[in-house]
């Protein structure tokens, strides 16, 4: 589904998804950053994972168009090689509190709180 009008709330840290249905929803940029599509995080394959952590303030600074199928936000921590398809992000919206759940077990199973910094690995693809 294609949202209707997006809003960069800089202040609150959120992207807002307004869609034509009505209903509206409302992204945090740390969540934005932690479940982004990109090789960088989601590895090459299953288990290949890099859990993100350290990115509470992270902010989006640009958001380009990519097509009429999706959007590239720039983060503040240089991350931007995200493409967040339409359909992507209203599965996020969708599934936020359940993915949020996922992700902060995920941070407690491995031992690491979510602000504390990646300890920086290298990564196949030249990041």
């Amino acid at each position: 589904m294609i949202p209707s009008n997006l809003i960069v709330h800089e202040n609150s840290k959120v992207l807002e998804l307004q869609y034509e249905n009505g209903k509206s929803y409302r992204l945090p940029f740390e969540f934005l950053r932690v479940y982004s599509p990109s090789a960088e995080v989601r590895g090459h394959g299953p288990g290949q994972e890099v859990l993100q952590t350290g990115k509470r303030d992270v902010a989006i600074v640009n958001i380009e168009p990519v097509g009429h199928y999706a959007i590239k936000p720039t983060f503040s921590d240089g991350h931007d090689s995200g493409l967040y398809s339409w359909d992507y992000l209203y599965e996020l919206c969708e599934n936020q509190e359940s993915l949020w759940s996922d992700y902060l077990e995920r941070c407690k199973v491995a031992g690491v709180d979510r602000d504390a910094a990646m300890v920086n690995k290298s990564h196949g693809c030249g990041h």
